[in-house]
């Protein structure tokens, strides 16, 4: 016999009980009963202009390719302390290549996540990732940091939430933490690779943020990304969280000379 679950308020907010199925369903019921408190702000997506300046993210990279030997040699130096970057929606481990590339180059033992393009539901990946994280964390006997881009971000945060006797720190790359699905220029298609819909999609996330992330939050974001507004990029609930604004589009975030000099500095202050 299935149990599909109850919902009921406590201290105003819909909360679910029920069986194995329950979650789902009563997720997407709750839109019925309030919005979520991470849409309310009423965010959107990117205008049709900033979309289209996201052309120059070639130009971005070439910056970066004159701009790296500097770079390499201002940044403060790491000791192997092991950290793992997670790809965007739709990337791939090959879209991280020259970021961990530099990291290591900086003195960090930087991971891909090895679970091939980021395409799928969110909580299928967090179990695989959990396992490795933890095993980086015995293998080097310290925390490790995860660096996120974008969706790459989105995840980074919950596998803190989860299990932040792990992780050092999260530092997220144009990554939306607020207004849902919809603040991204691309979140229809987000809907169809995932198979949810776009509330059910929403309403997951938010419920998963009831619980805090213990663990330091740098979120690094642009006024002029054209696929995820700005303004979702801020965290405003979480207890320990800067936020550092760069120029760029979102696409270069993975190339921009900007980011790189941000993340040497943040990697060595942490």
């Amino acid at each position: 016999m299935q149990s599909w679950g109850h919902l009921y308020k406590v201290n105003g907010y819909m909360q679910c009980s029920g069986g194995s199925q329950a979650l789902t369903v009563c997720v997407s019921a709750q839109k019925l009963y309030d919005e979520p408190a991470f849409m309310s702000d009423d965010i959107r997506p990117p205008g049709i202009m900033l979309q289209m300046l996201e052309s120059r993210a070639g130009l971005e990279a070439t910056q970066l390719l004159m701009q790296l030997p500097l770079l390499r040699m201002s940044a403060p130096r790491g000791k192997g302390q092991p950290l793992m970057v997670l790809p965007g929606f739709m990337a791939d481990d090959n879209s991280t290549f020259f970021l961990r590339r530099y990291l290591t180059s900086l003195g960090y033992s930087a991971y891909p996540w090895e679970l091939g393009v980021n395409r799928h539901r969110m909580l299928d990946f967090l179990p695989l990732l959990h396992e490795r994280i933890e095993q980086l964390y015995r293998s080097h006997g310290s925390k490790v940091t995860l660096v996120g881009w974008s969706r790459g971000g989105i995840i980074s945060r919950e596998i803190a939430r989860d299990a932040p006797e792990y992780i050092r720190q999260v530092i997220t790359i144009g990554s939306p933490v607020k207004g849902g699905v919809s603040a991204a220029s691309i979140g229809n298609w987000v809907k169809r690779e995932t198979g949810l819909p776009v509330e059910v999609l929403n309403n997951l996330l938010r419920e998963r943020q009831r619980k805090p992330i213990r663990v330091p939050v740098r979120a690094i974001y642009s006024k002029l990304d054209g696929v995820v507004a700005w303004k979702a990029c801020i965290d405003d609930q979480n207890p320990d969280v800067e936020h550092f604004e760069i120029n760029g589009t979102h696409i270069g975030m993975g190339t921009n000379a900007e980011v790189y000099r941000l993340l040497g500095r943040l990697l060595a202050e942490s």
